[in-house]
């Protein structure tokens, strides 16, 4: 595996090189290269399990949170789920070759919109150990040489990760080079690799908005920003309460401190009275603080004392934490507004019986990601049949929502002619 033993400058280099290799690689000797990873996730399970030791022990001495800590840990059935999800993706066509478009001109030419890798993609992420490998299986299917930066509390799990996934591509007769780890060096190391504009095509950073912030102050390299996940969910006055109780406590609860989760609950007045207390008690017993607005306090009065009063900065926080803020609203409407100005354009979902209401909502919301009737943590590129993501796209160009295989191609036009010339 290349590895920061090397300059960022020559790691970027030797995938540059790898890419050139990979771009004409066909899909059974991808397939058998994403197998290969398959299968020594599951030999070296101990190995991993090992080095993911050494950094959950530090993350307890560093004091981070329960839901940090839960993204950090690796323990024999996720390694099972990361080789499961590498299967997944052998199981999807090949994105590269696609024609998208022909096109027969009257002067004899013949035009093709084909797909092809982007070449060299670098992935920046935090304490999600599991990014390594669905990042690499999605760039070797694609065609591309991936450059990995993981942070320093998860660097014994990403090396051994990246060093399994190379050596195993390496076995199978593709170039190592094309999975490559950056580690260690900081904030000038993360410049230099957002400046290699000649050697990387495309950087995805995958954290908070310290990151985002970081990248966009340097970075010369495209970016697609997997950024910040402030999701809504929005309870609409029609809505079924029991599903909505449920998908609420699902979409906070189920794994607080991931992307998709749920940070704030809006409910329309005409219910709230009716749905507040008992769902804002099951979310208190389930550990949930809750930050609640005026009207939302004073309709669940039995919780005063597993309440506050939410702040202004309540309303824009992804706090990736068993923390909920609440607010009634008058309107659906008053919904859309209240999220298209606080949310982070990730996902966002209503619960109503009326399909129009739904359609409006969809269409009315400003997200990658509108859900009707089901809970924000479905924002998954696995969950999509991707077989897994790099991460969740919050802009609109060049992708959107979770980038997968095609989000990691791009296209050139391929023309034939018999000799002409332009008159």
């Amino acid at each position: 595996m290349t590895t920061a033993t090397l300059s960022v400058s020559e790691i970027c280099l030797a995938a540059r090189e790898a890419s050139r290799g990979l771009a004409t690689v066909d899909r059974a000797a991808k397939d058998a290269a994403l197998e290969a990873i398959a299968v020594a996730l599951i030999n070296r399970t101990p190995e991993i399990l090992a080095q993911n030791a050494i950094d959950m022990e530090a993350g307890h001495q560093a004091g981070l949170s329960t839901a940090l800590l839960d993204r950090l840990e690796l323990n024999p059935q996720r390694i099972a789920a990361m080789a499961d999800g590498v299967r997944e993706v052998i199981a999807l066509k090949d994105p590269v070759g696609e024609c998208i478009e022909e096109i027969s001109r009257p002067n004899g030419l013949r035009i093709r919109k084909v797909t092809v890798a982007l070449g060299v993609v670098a992935v920046v992420y935090e304490a999600r150990p599991n990014v390594t490998i669905d990042a690499a299986a999605l760039a070797v299917k694609s065609g591309n040489a991936i450059v990995l930066r993981g942070s320093s509390a998860a660097a014994h799990s990403n090396a051994i990760l990246a060093a399994v996934a190379s050596e195993a591509i390496a076995s199978a007769g593709l170039p190592e080079a094309a999975i490559s780890l950056v580690a260690g060096g900081g904030r000038d190391e993360l410049k230099e690799l957002a400046t290699q504009d000649s050697i990387v095509d495309i950087i995805i950073p995958r954290g908070g908005e310290s990151l985002k912030a970081a990248l966009s102050a340097v970075a010369t390299v495209p970016v697609i920003y997997a950024a910040s996940g402030n999701c809504h969910i929005y309870v609409h006055s029609d809505a079924d309460l029991s599903a909505a109780k449920a998908i609420i406590l699902n979409a906070k609860t189920q794994r607080p401190g991931v992307c998709n989760a749920a940070e704030t609950l809006l409910v329309h007045r005409d219910i709230a009275a009716e749905f507040l207390p008992q769902t804002l008690g099951a979310l208190a017993e389930a550990g949930v603080e809750l930050r609640v607005d005026s009207r939302a306090r004073a309709l669940a009065p039995d919780l005063a004392n597993s309440t506050v009063e939410a702040i202004d900065e309540d309303w824009e926080r992804e706090f990736l934490d068993l923390i909920l803020a609440v607010a009634v609203v008058d309107s659906e409407q008053e919904a859309i507004n209240h999220i298209n100005r606080h949310g982070s354009g990730h996902s966002e979902a209503i619960i109503t019986t009326d399909p129009e209401v739904g359609q409006r909502f969809q269409l009315g919301v400003d997200a990658a990601c509108v859900y009707v009737n089901a809970s924000t943590r479905f924002t998954d590129g696995f969950e999509f049949g991707m077989g897994a993501e790099i991460g969740i796209s919050t802009q609109k160009l060049h992708a959107r929502g979770p980038i997968g295989l095609s989000e990691l191609c791009t296209y050139k036009y391929l023309v034939d002619g018999d000799g002409q010339v332009r008159p």
